[in-house]
């Protein structure tokens, strides 16, 4: 047989093994993510990169009854019946009926200082706790589930894992698969914010995917002011009541960036952070996490922009966190000055900066903190970041604020358009945790 010969069967054996290697793993359930990294090892890799992905990922076959064995508690969870009330032992029942109430657009809402006041009875241990508010929240799931049939088509159901609920319309499997990719994106939050983050041990992340922007402006609209202009947003993290997070339906590979996001700011709740803090660590984390998109425009047009719209009057806004709830270029510019900064300052010391995040106060927007943690001017360092005439008149001055930093009932992002890269300062150090 000629050499010839020889390298065009090898050839055709290598794009058949590698053709039907990429076929399982586009049809498998994993992340999109996992997905694109498997399919580039199967075709840079002779062979090997195809053995590894059928070695990673189960026999279709096997694959179906995992599809099936996740779709039989999603179809338990629909044909459940809400409870209307809550019996653990050791404490008296927890009326659900009675504590919950119906609120603008037909949505329901349950009385959660009842529900900690119950749980949180005298003598209660920490993990009795954990389990009645865990329980307590899957009630009102439920009867938001219930809420929700009269106006959602498909009908949602309740997803549970061992840390998620998941209410939503989502087909089993990607419901199943969003539950895991939560659970692995909380784990990984850990590690990236490693100091800083933190889940209650225990306690399950509620996640609420609806159907259609106007079914989730409809329910978001109960956690804001009833008059005023709000920006648009694809996720939000509700800290009122039962902390829990808000996205729009769509793939797993759309919602994916929205969910690291709104985790983080899930992890980060127990802190009580200034707002450009809070999100700035989410925008850095979630862009570790799930990919930064295309910038829109070059870093020095969007440096301009940022001369242009910052002053030292307006920078109060971004202190407060007013700025990142305007309608105009302030809300887009006050997310990018604030993955700007926490990227920064993230980049030394990461002992310091942990201990800067953790005392930083909403009061005097984290300046105290930073002057004590870092050994910064938090005012000349936002405004030699925008290079500004001035900078030490940037400083936050919570005394000419109208009044302190209301703690929000939401934390919000959607996807702002993509964020550019500036030159790091001179004091960066290695590469950011976040």
């Amino acid at each position: 047989m000629s050499t010839t010969i020889f390298f065009a069967i090898a050839l055709a054996a290598l794009v058949l093994v590698n053709a039907a290697a990429t076929r399982r793993v586009l049809r498998s359930d994993e992340f999109s993510h996992s997905k694109a990294l498997l399919v580039m090892g199967v075709w840079i890799v002779p062979f090997m990169g195809a053995f590894l992905a059928f070695h990673h990922l189960p026999a279709p076959a096997q694959a179906a009854a995992r599809r099936q064995a996740a779709a039989t508690p999603t179809t338990a969870a629909h044909a459940t019946v809400a409870p209307t009330s809550i019996e653990l032992a050791g404490s008296a029942p927890f009326d659900v009926l009675a504590h919950l109430h119906t609120v603008p657009g037909g949505f329901v809402q349950l009385d959660w200082q009842a529900v900690d006041e119950w749980a949180t009875g005298p003598g209660a241990a920490e993990p009795v706790v954990t389990e009645a508010i865990n329980q307590v929240r899957r009630a009102w799931l439920l009867h938001l589930r219930d809420a929700l049939g009269g106006r959602v088509q498909p009908h949602p159901h309740l997803h549970e894992s061992e840390d998620v609920y998941i209410l939503s319309a989502l087909e089993p499997a990607v419901a199943r698969a969003t539950a895991q990719f939560v659970s692995k994106t909380r784990q990984r939050i850990l590690k990236v914010l490693d100091g800083v983050a933190h889940f209650h041990a225990g306690e399950k992340s509620v996640v609420l995917v609806l159907d259609s922007e106007d079914t989730y402006y409809d329910y978001v609209a109960q956690f804001y002011p009833d008059a005023g202009e709000f920006a648009f947003s694809g996720g939000m993290f509700i800290h009122h009541g039962c902390p829990h997070f808000v996205v729009v339906q769509a793939d797993l590979a759309a919602i994916e960036p929205v969910i690291a996001h709104e985790l983080t700011h899930s992890a980060l709740s127990y802190l009580h952070l200034p707002t450009w803090l809070d999100e700035g660590l989410a925008v850095n984390t979630e862009q570790r996490l799930a990919g930064a998109a295309r910038g829109q425009q070059t870093p020095q047009a969007m440096h301009q922009r940022h001369q242009r719209f910052w002053t030292a009057e307006r920078v109060q806004e971004f202190w407060t966190g007013d700025s990142f709830h305007r309608t105009d270029d302030g809300n887009q510019l006050s997310y990018d000055l604030a993955r700007i900064a926490v990227a920064q300052m993230a980049a030394g010391d990461w002992a310091a900066f942990t201990q800067f995040v953790t005392t930083a106060s909403r009061s005097d927007a984290g300046a105290a903190a930073a002057r004590d943690a870092l050994g910064l001017d938090l005012g000349e360092y936002i405004g030699t970041l925008v290079q500004a005439d001035e900078p030490a008149r940037w400083a936050p001055r919570p005394d000419a604020w109208h009044a302190a930093q209301p703690a929000t009932a939401v934390a919000s992002l959607s996807h702002q358009p993509a964020p550019v890269e500036w030159p790091a300062l001179s004091h960066q150090g290695s590469p950011s945790r976040v």
